[in-house]
């Protein structure tokens, strides 16, 4: 294992974190593209608005999983947490733009509505509003104000917001599909993963 973990980890030290924002906001422009020249089926709006929920929900996946992949493979992936975390934050704010402006045509009574009234959008909106401070919070100024301590309490709130997104993916479904309740089951592994004691928890990474 160390033979395959060790030249990762060298070269991840290597590359700047800049460049993982760059990589994972490529992914954006190429689905609006596809959904414009009927890449994405006969219901653009709908499948794009579900490419972007879902790589959020994957990049929150692979966020939960950096610390264990340390802790349990020798996986250093710190340096990227961050980027990682902003960018699932992104792409739920493009999820949920597509559904103000493209899905809902900017009929914000209506929303206010289907936001009480539909349980899967009461649970997504819920998880983006956990996600917000989080986002805000991501920089190593907040870090020095908040102090490490209350800087961790507060990013535990990506815990109760990974689980939510999974949620809101499982009940946005009209039947029982795997691949949503794969995506919960991940998520529950990974915050399992946390909590296995295995070594002491190092402090917070400032670098990514």
């Amino acid at each position: 294992m160390t033979a395959l973990i060790d030249p990762i980890n060298s070269f991840a030290r290597k590359v700047p974190a800049w460049a993982v924002y760059v990589l994972l906001s490529l992914p954006i422009p190429y689905f609006f593209y596809l959904a414009a020249t009927g890449g994405l089926g006969f219901e653009p709006i709908n499948s794009l608005e579900r490419e972007m929920g879902q790589v959020a929900l994957q990049l929150i996946i692979v966020g939960l999983l950096v610390t264990p992949a340390r802790r349990f493979l020798g996986l250093n992936l710190l340096k990227f947490r961050r980027a990682i975390g902003v960018m699932a934050f992104v792409y739920v704010v493009v999820h949920l733009g597509i559904w103000v402006v493209l899905d809902m045509s900017l009929r914000f009574e209506q929303m206010w509505g289907d936001i009480w009234k539909r349980p899967y959008i009461t649970v997504g909106m819920v998880a983006f509003m956990m996600m917000i401070p989080l986002a805000v919070t991501s920089n190593n100024l907040s870090v020095r104000k908040m102090g490490a301590a209350s800087w961790r309490k507060l990013h535990k709130l990506t815990y109760i917001a990974a689980v939510l997104g999974a949620a809101h993916f499982i009940m946005i479904q009209k039947v029982w599909e795997r691949e949503p309740l794969i995506y919960l089951a991940v998520i529950l592994g990974a915050l399992a993963l946390r909590y296995i004691p295995k070594q002491k928890a190092t402090g917070v990474d400032l670098r990514g």
